[in-house]
């Protein structure tokens, strides 16, 4: 799981927050780090399956000691693509011409030759987490794995819930639930929404509300005992794909994971996943299969009402407003993380001699109303 998650409070001035959107919202670059590539139902013992990854393919198998094993796809010896072969033991067998490959990716047996050749395939660090199997995808050594914050340290029982496409970048997916203005045009929410940063890591930022108003609407002032301050509504982004929501009152808090992947064309691969603080006994997994329905209801909810803008969306932000500061923080905070190039997953330097790390510039400065 990688190492604890530290939190540094960084505070951005109101308007003073520029940033050149190099990398966010990018169709051809994207960001090092940990990606889903299947369920881990979908991969039994003794089974192999072609995925293809941000543009690269790759043939992913599950060894008898449960071990698995993503390596690229294509036998160096004519090109077979292994996910034709055979799983044996922890290693696979090219279909083609019998050449075996071990979890590392090292040719240990040719039977026509009857001892094995210095051939090798490239194989890429794997991990199981919330019934999903990830990729690092990276020139660096692995960091922490996408968590929610708050169960990090907890036991937790969870649910896939949803597999879905976007027609926009994974970027613009996320950044809609830190767009506070839309919780009142879209989901006619009667408060003022203000989100604030902190920066856990390179790789992982959380937004959190305060909110205001609303204290002449019936249902707000029900639910207002229920919270100590603010309601509670928290995002957790990690290597700019990957967030986390939890939301609900201070007794019971609802926990959704967005693991998200870039697609041909900048377009979104999702799947969603739903958790809840482990509870003991028969009774507790009861409750908490209530709970993880309940969980989906509200994620349901949330994304029926925005479904739609993100099947036709151009994201292009050229007059943000003081309701855009949380958007412009993450469009810092991804354009600062290495980036590698699409389907070759080299880092950027490697193809344009330039730094791997985005750098930061402008976007145009805040709407009139901000000043």
């Amino acid at each position: 799981m990688g190492a604890s998650i530290r939190s540094t409070l960084i505070r951005f001035p109101v308007t003073v927050m520029t940033v050149r959107p190099d990398l966010f919202n990018h169709s051809q670059q994207f960001i090092q780090g940990w990606y889903w590539a299947l369920p881990s139902h979908a991969l039994k013992p003794g089974k192999v399956k072609a995925v293809t990854l941000l543009g690269r393919n790759l043939a992913m198998f599950r060894g008898s000691s449960g071990q698995i094993v993503a390596m690229d796809a294509y036998c160096p010896h004519m090109g077979a693509h292994l996910a034709e072969g055979k799983v044996e033991g922890d290693g696979i067998r090219c279909f083609f011409h019998n050449w075996k490959y071990d979890a590392a990716g090292t040719c240990i047996d040719v039977p026509s030759l009857g001892k094995p050749l210095s051939a090798h395939v490239k194989t890429w660090q794997t991990a199981e987490h919330y019934g999903l199997i990830w990729v690092w995808v990276g020139v660096e050594p692995a960091r922490s794995l996408p968590v929610v914050p708050e169960l990090e340290h907890t036991d937790y029982d969870y649910a896939l819930g949803s597999c879905f496409v976007k027609n926009c970048h994974p970027n613009v997916l996320l950044i809609n639930a830190i767009d506070a203005h839309h919780f009142n045009t879209v989901h006619h929410l009667p408060l003022e929404i203000v989100f604030e940063q902190q920066t856990l890591s390179e790789n992982a930022i959380t937004f959190s509300n305060t909110t205001r108003g609303g204290d002449n609407v019936w249902l707000i002032r029900l639910l207002r005992p229920l919270y100590r301050q603010a309601v509670t509504y928290k995002m957790c982004y990690w290597y700019g794909t990957t967030g986390t929501v939890t939301l609900g009152p201070d007794f019971l808090h609802f926990h959704i994971l967005f693991a998200l992947r870039l697609a041909e064309g900048g377009t979104t691969e999702g799947q969603s996943v739903l958790l809840t603080q482990k509870r003991s006994g028969c009774l507790g997994w009861g409750v908490n299969r209530v709970l993880l329905w309940l969980t989906q209801q509200v994620g349901d909810y949330f994304a029926t009402g925005d479904s739609q803008v993100f099947q036709t969306i151009q994201f292009d932000l050229k007059t943000p407003t003081n309701a855009d500061q949380s958007i412009l923080q993450f469009m810092q905070h991804v354009n600062q993380q290495t980036a590698l190039i699409w389907k070759t997953w080299e880092p950027i330097e490697a193809e344009n001699g330039t730094d791997s790390h985005a750098s930061v510039g402008a976007v145009p400065p805040l709407a009139p109303e901000a000043h």
